[in-house]
């Protein structure tokens, strides 16, 4: 088997097809045992797709014209090829024979593979400069969302850009109902993982350098989560309290909804609910793992009011449908798959469910927005909408050193104190 093809095929599925990047490695590497050959090929497609506009740029300048749709495999092959010269610890001569050889079904190919990237390595200095130049190619971010990221923050933007082109770090949540934070520490470090607290979440524990949860100690008994710092404040802020009844909306994968069990477990009841009947499986698995139990339904969030109608909540967590702008480092296929003018019927939708979730919470009860997005409008102007609209709702300000006040909200930017980018809003609910 040609790693350099299976990598190839993984990225025709995204860049031509718009599938996801991680339901396209979850299909093709299912048959790939072997744990380094599955790492090799991540790395070359995360790694292809976070520098995309650079890669499609420099292809440009080496072909004398586009390569056919029907072709579209050579032109992933190329792309992962570039992507090994400029960026892997690959030998170069490893890198263009192990590519060439990936384009042996397509003969006519091999020739092309070869003249392509050993031209590259004979004028790399010279086209790098060109990439410095070009500016969507130089920040490897499309137009439309550099735009919209030094509209919306002209101070911070160049740090949001960079920062979304950074691998992110790997950070742990540690399941408080079977260990303490300083405990699991002893742990990793026993196993030579090093690692430290973060400053914001005290359930958190970044490791120095990312490995398989088959590596982490006691995953599999549910000790440990993986979870950015930033989702794992959302647990902390909706201050879930003894006897509380929790409505978690937009659940899946479950990793808020599990935090919520691991802080408070003496609910009366925590409902998950996702429209997504196989994300909301993955929601089940993760409780299962972690030794927690939730009610779970299958239901469209909009429709709240119908479903729920018999339904109150002392507190309410809606992780919203979003852009994923803030989780770009995580979800690079981000930068590829989202369109401008996704925004506008992405902030419908938070608006329904927003207004539908309202009717659930009791009078005196909080509803916790959230999204992993950095565009204000899925965010403060959001929220600013929301409280025009319902003259029974009040902002309860977030008072915390993380992220930025903002006039409604907090924002943590990309990047920001190694986080991803999220924003949250609480809401009470008065007389």
């Amino acid at each position: 088997m040609n790693l350099r093809r299976s990598a190839a095929q993984v990225l025709v599925s995204v860049i031509r097809d718009g599938h996801s990047l991680t339901a396209a490695l979850e299909q093709n590497l299912s048959g790939i045992a072997n744990p380094k050959d599955r790492a090799l090929i991540q790395a070359i497609c995360y790694g292809v797709i976070r520098h995309y506009e650079e890669l499609d740029f420099l292809l440009k300048q080496l072909v004398s014209k586009p390569l056919k749709a029907k072709d579209a495999d050579i032109e992933a092959l190329l792309l992962a090829g570039l992507y090994q010269l400029q960026y892997m610890r690959v030998k170069s001569h490893a890198a263009v024979s192990e590519t060439v050889a990936a384009s042996q079904h397509k003969p006519w190919a091999k020739s092309l593979v070869n003249a392509v990237l050993r031209q590259y390595l004979r004028d790399a200095d010279n086209l790098k400069q060109r990439c410095q130049q070009h500016y969507q190619s130089h920040y490897n971010h499309p137009d439309w969302l550099a735009a919209q990221l030094r509209e919306q923050w002209p101070q911070q933007a160049d740090a949001i850009l960079t920062a979304n082109n950074q691998p992110p770090p790997m950070t742990l949540r540690v399941n408080l109902q079977q260990t303490s934070r300083e405990h699991y520490t002893d742990l990793l470090l026993a196993q030579g993982l090093a690692c430290q607290d973060t400053e914001f979440s005290a359930t958190g524990i970044t490791l120095q350098q990312p490995v398989s949860v088959d590596e982490l100690p006691g995953f599999k008994d549910g000790l440990v989560s993986v979870q950015d710092q930033a989702a794992q404040l959302a647990a902390s802020l909706l201050e879930p309290q003894v006897g509380d009844r929790i409505l978690d909306l937009c659940a899946a994968p479950g990793g808020k909804t599990a935090a919520i069990l691991e802080l408070q477990p003496a609910l009366a009841g925590l409902l998950a609910v996702d429209i997504d009947a196989g994300r909301l499986q993955r929601v089940q698995d993760t409780l299962t793992r972690l030794q927690l139990s939730a009610d779970t339904r299958v239901a469209d969030a909009t429709q709240a009011t119908v479903w729920g109608q018999e339904l109150r909540f002392n507190r309410i967590l809606l992780d919203a449908p979003c852009s994923g702008l803030g989780v770009i480092r995580r979800h690079p296929d981000i930068k590829l798959l989202r369109r401008s003018s996704d925004i506008s019927a992405l902030q419908s939708l938070q608006s329904q469910i927003l207004d539908a979730a309202w009717h659930l919470l009791e009078t005196g009860g909080m509803l916790l927005y959230a999204t992993c997005s950095v565009l204000k409008q899925e965010n403060e102007q959001q929220i600013a909408a929301f409280l025009q609209r319902h003259n029974d709702a009040q902002e309860i300000t977030i008072d915390a050193s993380w992220g930025m006040q903002r006039p409604h909200g907090r924002q943590i930017i990309s990047g920001q104190d190694q986080m991803d980018g999220f924003y949250y809003a609480k809401l009470r609910k008065t007389g």
